[in-house]
């Protein structure tokens, strides 16, 4: 291992078989976190090339288990989200992608820190299962077409234990690790196709169009590589998408969009979204027509009906499905008016900072700070007023929902210089 790091810090090739020997040797235990961390540090200075980074994923999806889905019959397409503020489209998209006849078998994770998770969102609809055993999970792909659960902690295994080490050595936003990371884990659940969101912006991990644009080309080189149909999208995280923030809320949000009375970007990127979906499974022939399809499935009912097909074959209350009012509501709710955050006269909303609407969020109760920590299912904020937007002072631009006061008083804090705006002469 000294071998590999000295080799590395120098800026040279790795092996094959270094390679291999480092993730079967940190799984095993044989090396330590102080050697696995000097080595990402190295990485982070020198990079990988397409080659080590293929052979990195490939290392990594085999340090677990490898889900065997072939008894599936059709097409399984998997989508991945890089991270947002109000990213719901799995939600949304695999409902309508399913609808269309695609299969949609997922593992999806908790949210931590300002970016939501699905798995959370999900469970705030009561009763909802997503610790189902893999024979029913695959029964349930099989037979509707669509199944969500939580990720198993036997997927990737080395992935969990490097991100762990990444997370506390300033090592996360390394494009070689961050593309191993998430391929080795879609890899790993064995579907034939792979849509990538991949996010840049405000309130997403890469800041740029072209940061984004790099890390999609790596994840695409390595499913391609894998002999799996690979498809990227590049999405604007500068604002929240759609107006929900929170577990409940997004719930709320995706049905109103499965039902096209969504906000408008949110019926958009759901669109956009199981369009290229539908078309990586292999329904349309084109985008625009896996896109056609899908404004299709929306405008019949069709997605609408998946989605609560789906909700009950995992247990979910269905009741609250069809009256989004029985979902759960946080303890304490605040209104924000145009005057809370310095708004005088009649003005024009130029930016809103995701970012800072993720981090009020997650400070209402809607997120974690640390694995393991307990969600508010109820807890969130509702954007009245996006860029583009004008605004009184006296108009309410947002609602916040919180566990408690002292949470309410402190994302209202946070909020304060959330938006900026321009004064209308």
């Amino acid at each position: 291992m000294t071998d590999i790091i000295a080799k590395k810090k120098n800026g040279e090739k790795l092996s094959e078989q270094q390679i291999r020997d480092l993730i079967d040797g940190y799984v095993n235990g044989d090396i330590p976190d102080y050697q696995m961390s000097a080595l990402l540090m190295a990485i982070y200075f020198n990079g990988m090339d397409e080659d080590e980074i293929y052979i990195l994923t490939d290392a990594m999806k085999n340090s677990g288990e490898v889900i065997d889905l072939t008894d599936i019959k059709g097409n399984k397409v998997d989508k991945h989200s890089s991270g947002g503020v109000g990213d719901k489209l799995s939600l949304t998209a695999c409902p309508v992608a399913a609808a269309a006849g695609v299969k949609i078998a997922k593992m999806s994770g908790r949210g931590l820190g300002f970016t939501g998770g699905t798995i959370d969102k999900l469970e705030s609809v009561p009763g909802f299962r997503t610790d189902i055993p893999m024979d029913e999970f695959k029964a349930n792909v099989n037979e509707i077409g669509l199944s969500i659960i939580s990720q198993s902690e036997e997927i990737a295994k080395a992935d969990k234990m490097i991100y762990a080490l990444r997370d506390v050595t300033s090592t996360v936003d390394v494009p070689a690790l961050i593309a191993s990371s998430i391929m080795s884990k879609k890899l790993a659940m064995g579907s034939d196709a792979v849509l990538l969101d991949v996010k840049y912006g405000d309130g997403a991990l890469m800041k740029t169009k072209e940061d984004a644009e790099n890390l999609a080309k790596l994840m695409i080189m390595i499913g391609e590589k894998n002999g799996k149909r690979t498809d990227a999208l590049i999405s604007d995280m500068d604002q929240p998408l759609g107006n929900c923030v929170g577990n409940s809320l997004e719930i709320a949000e995706a049905i109103k969009t499965l039902k096209g009375n969504g906000p408008e970007d949110m019926f958009k990127s759901t669109v956009e979204m199981a369009g290229r979906m539908i078309y990586l499974g292999g329904i349309a022939e084109t985008v625009a027509e896996g896109e056609r399809i899908a404004e299709e499935m929306i405008s019949s009912g069709r997605a609408f009906e998946k989605f609560r097909e789906f909700i009950i074959r995992q247990g979910g209350d269905v009741n609250v499905i069809d009256d989004i009012s029985l979902l759960p509501v946080a303890a304490v709710k605040r209104e924000i008016k145009g005057k809370d955050v310095g708004i005088i006269d009649k003005s024009q909303i130029r930016h809103i900072s995701a970012l800072a609407v993720g981090t009020a969020s997650q400070i209402c109760g809607a997120g974690r700070t640390k694995k393991g920590e307990k969600v508010d299912p109820g807890a969130g904020i509702l954007l009245n007023k996006k860029a583009g937007d004008t605004v009184e002072p006296d108009d309410a631009i947002a609602l916040l929902y919180a566990s408690d006061e002292d949470k309410a008083q402190e994302a209202i804090y946070k909020l304060t210089n959330c938006w900026d705006y321009i004064k209308i002469k």
